[in-house]
This record gives C-alpha cells, sequence and structure tokens, in this order.
C-alpha cells in the first residue's frame, strides 16, 4: 500500500514525466526514492553526489515549480545522497530556509551579476566564487605547475607581489576559470577585509552598456574602482570593444597604482589579442604572463581520481586508463566523459565497461591511432615481465630474458612492417635468422600453450591501449 508521501511523489512525476524529454526522465527521475514528506519538507534519496548535484544544476527549476503545485507552496526538497551502495550508508543534505536543499557552501546565485552601481563593504559584495572551484582540487602537474605557483602566492599577499597583474591564457577547458575561482576563493580566506569580485569579461561588457544606456558611466566606473581584487575570465572578448578597454584601461590603472590585484585569462598571450589597443596591452604584460597548457597523463589521472570519488562511480581499471591515455585536451572532455558515461549507464542498466567506454569517448573526442613500434614492443613486453629494458639487449640465456626477447620480435614483425634484419638489430643486434627463429618458436607455442597464448593476448591488449 502506498504512503501519502509515495502518493505525492508519483504524482510529482506525472507532472514532470510531461514537461522533460522520455530519455531524461528515465535517467534522473527513475531512480528517485521518496523517503519522506514531514512539515513542508520532502525528504529523497538520490544514488550518488553526481546525480544530486546532476539535478541541482539541470533541473532545480522543474522540481522546485513542481512540488509547489502538487504538494503546496512553501515545499522543499531534502536530499538523502547514498554513498556506500555496499552498506547502504547515506548522507542528508538539510533543506534551507527559503528555497530547494542546496549543499552547503555552494552559491545557487553564482551567474548572478553583481549590482555595479551600490558602493558595498566587503563582507556585503557578493564575489561571484564558485567553492567547488577551489586549490584543493586543483591538482598539480607539469601543465600548471607555474601558473598554479603563481596563484597561491598572489592569493598570499594579493597586490603585493611582482605577479600584479597574473595574465594567464590556454586553451579552452584547460582550467582557467577554475584557477580564477581558486585564488579568489583562498584570499577571501586569508583576507576576509578584501573586497573580491569575479566577473567574466562578458558580464562587464553587459554592464557597461547598460551603464551608457541609463547615463551611469561614472557609477559603474566607481564601483569596479573600488574593489581590491579584481578577477577577469576571457578577456579576448573586449577585442573590438573600443569603449569597453577604454574604461577597463583607467580601471586598470587606478587599481594598479593603489596596489590592488588584478587578474585575468584569455584564450590567447597579449601579444595576439589583435583588435586590443596597445596601451592596454602593455599593462596585461606588466605582470606575470603564463601558459596553461593541455593536463599531462598524470594530471589526467589525479583529476579522474577525484572526479571518480566524488561522484561515487565504479569504473574498472581498463576503462580509467583508456579515457586517461586518449582524454587529452582539456579537463572537461574528461569530466563530460564520465557524465555520459554515468548516463549511459543508467539509461541502459548496464555496469560502465570498455566497450562502452569507447563508444562514448569517439563520440567526443577524436581518437588518434596508436602508432605501434619495435621500440614500444620492447616497452611493453618488458613492462609486462617486469624487465629492465636493456636486460634484453643482452647476449642472456636465462629463460625468462629469451622468451620476452622473443616474444617482442614476434610482435614487432606481426604489428610493423620492419623487416627480420631490423627487427634484430634493434632487438639484441640480432640477425635475421634469430628473428626468424624466434617468430616461428613463439607462433608454435600460441598454437599448443593455452597459458602462454593468452599470456601474448595480454600483451598485445596492452600495446593497443
Amino acid at each position: 500500500m502506498q504512503t501519502d508521501y509515495q502518493l505525492l511523489w508519483n504524482n510529482c512525476l506525472a507532472v514532470i514525466k510531461d514537461i522533460i524529454p522520455e530519455a531524461a526522465y528515465s535517467t534522473w527521475f527513475t531512480p528517485i526514492i521518496p523517503l519522506k514528506y514531514e512539515d513542508k519538507r520532502f525528504t529523497v534519496q538520490v544514488p550518488s553526489q553526481f546525480f544530486y548535484e546532476y539535478l541541482e544544476d539541470k533541473y532545480v527549476d522543474v522540481l522546485k515549480m513542481t512540488l509547489h503545485r502538487v504538494v503546496g507552496p512553501g515545499t522543499i526538497l531534502n536530499y538523502r545522497i547514498l554513498v556506500d551502495n555496499k552498506t547502504k550508508i547515506t548522507v542528508d543534505y538539510p533543506a534551507q530556509d527559503s528555497s530547494l536543499a542546496i549543499k552547503k557552501g555552494v552559491q545557487s546565485n553564482v551567474a548572478k551579476s553583481p549590482n555595479p552601481f551600490v558602493q558595498t563593504q566587503a563582507q556585503d559584495l557578493d564575489p561571484q566564487l564558485n567553492p567547488k572551484y577551489n586549490f584543493e582540487n586543483y591538482f598539480e602537474g607539469t601543465s600548471n605547475k607555474l601558473v598554479r605557483t603563481a596563484g597561491e602566492t598572489v592569493a598570499q599577499n594579493p597586490g603585493k607581489t611582482a605577479f600584479n597583474p597574473l595574465f594567464v591564457f590556454g586553451a579552452s577547458g584547460v582550467g582557467k576559470t577554475h584557477l580564477c575561482h581558486a585564488i579568489g576563493m583562498r584570499i577571501k580566506e586569508l583576507h576576509p577585509a578584501k573586497k573580491v569580485l569575479y566577473v567574466s569579461a562578458h558580464l562587464f561588457r553587459v554592464q557597461f552598456t547598460d551603464a551608457i544606456r541609463k547615463n551611469t558611466t561614472n557609477d559603474f566606473i566607481n564601483f569596479y574602482q573600488n574593489i581590491d581584487v579584481l578577477l577577469i575570465d576571457d578577456i579576448q572578448e573586449f577585442i573590438g570593444m573600443d569603449k569597453t578597454q577604454n574604461t577597463f584601461f583607467h580601471i586598470f590603472n587606478h587599481l594598479h597604482q593603489l596596489g590592488k590585484q588584478l587578474i585575468m585569462t584569455s584564450d590567447k598571450p597579449p601579444v595576439d589579442l589583435q583588435g586590443m589597443e596597445e596601451r592596454l596591452i602593455t599593462r596585461l604584460k606588466w605582470g606575470l604572463t603564463a601558459e596553461l597548457s593541455r593536463p599531462d597523463l598524470d594530471l589526467r589521472k589525479q583529476i579522474l581520481r577525484n572526479k571518480i570519488s566524488h561522484d561515487g562511480i565504479m569504473i574498472p581499471d581498463e576503462v580509467f586508463n583508456f579515457i586517461a591515455n586518449n582524454v587529452t585536451e582539456n579537463v572537461r572532455d574528461l569530466e563530460g566523459i564520465l557524465v555520459s558515461l554515468m548516463a549511459n549507464a543508467l539509461i541502459n542498466n548496464k555496469e560502465i565497461d570498455l566497450s562502452l567506454t569507447k563508444r562514448v569517448v569517439c563520440q567526443a573526442v577524436r581518437l588518434e591511432k596508436k602508432q605501434i613500434s619495435v621500440q614500444s614492443i620492447q616497452e611493453v613486453v618488458c613492462k609486462y615481465f617486469n624487465l629492465e629494458l636493456a636486460i634484453i639487449q643482452t647476449a642472456s640465456r636465462k629463460r625468462e630474458i629469451v622468451q620476452a626477447r622473443q616474444i617482442a620480435m614476434f610482435l614487432s614483425k606481426k604489428y610493423t612492417d620492419s623487416s627480420f634484419s631490423c627487427i634484430g638489430k634493434i632487438i639484441g643486434k640480432k640477425d635475421h635468422a634469430t628473428v626468424l627463429h624466434a617468430c616461428k618458436t613463439i607462433k608454435d607455442q600460441i598454437e599448443t600453450n593455452k597459458t602462454f597464448r593468452s599470456t601474448v593476448e595480454e600483451i598485445e591488449v596492452k600495446l593497443k591501449n
């Protein structure tokens, strides 16, 4: 027999089903389990932290509207998140006073623009920072070590270092926005009296245009000249906007002369900002200009581990390694792949495996065909047998070394266009007859020894991944 809260939730689902696409409904609403309804608080259980955050990001308005219509005005939604499926351990996110429950510390009005015509105290100014982007989850790698170190240095002493302005450039998705928020959050933590403001160049332009229309340009300028730490994202959007550039030039000068901190990001270095005033480009280069490159393999693995742990996703090692090795351009692609895998697994009610992963990755990024060389084959074979690479180049007749050398020769002939002579020169400086013998020996063992065949097949898989 259904309880009252179950009936209420079913009525909510009936409304939601008519609003959103069937696939989205099946993926994001069918797994939700209603738990109770007390004191205008409706508690539901969701499968993971990732699931909760996706609902809050994409469907918060639908949920709020539906609850108010079906259950009654003022109804607040509480989430109970299943963090361990085996032990059934859960974590509650209690409702706040005026709206649906929002994860503690995460602003629900990140997109709301500040009022550029009101002088505010530091504690009254909304810095427009997103707490989920911080230094704790901004992992360090060779591609971002310089900018991360510079960012932390700036956060310790904003406006008092040689890194003013701090100009960070790089392709889309490599972590520029994350860095801005991380610096801003650290400054607010260490220097709560500072007025910190993060704003996109696009929003700055919109505000400036609005100020011109309302004849309040002086108020607009005064507001920005009152900021202690100004973070402007995607400053390349000022290109071609002469009046916006001129106004920002004067704001920049005022803040810099007063020792205030400026941090800017762009998709290209200052020298390539064609269409930007030369005097402004000169000032952008006053401090530190640093590039954020695409994440290296170790950094991609750190980001993946953190995202997987945060979202409560379970994936096999082969899936993890395939994503890390093939999704190489930016962080957003890595995160997007995990979202797609989660959605596909939920829709199809199946585990995340390598086949699904390859299909999802191929839809999102262009996979480069892996080049297999004699050298790479040697490396994979030696790693599989836990041997030093140099050892198969020796004349050693130890059984395990001879076998590894012969397998490397066999696979080199199978996967490359190299001749027997060429393979022999690279692997141990052997002649073509030795390689020919090795290939015949390995082929015979594969045909007669099941265990040995499995070993070679495992090496081939590692070779291709």
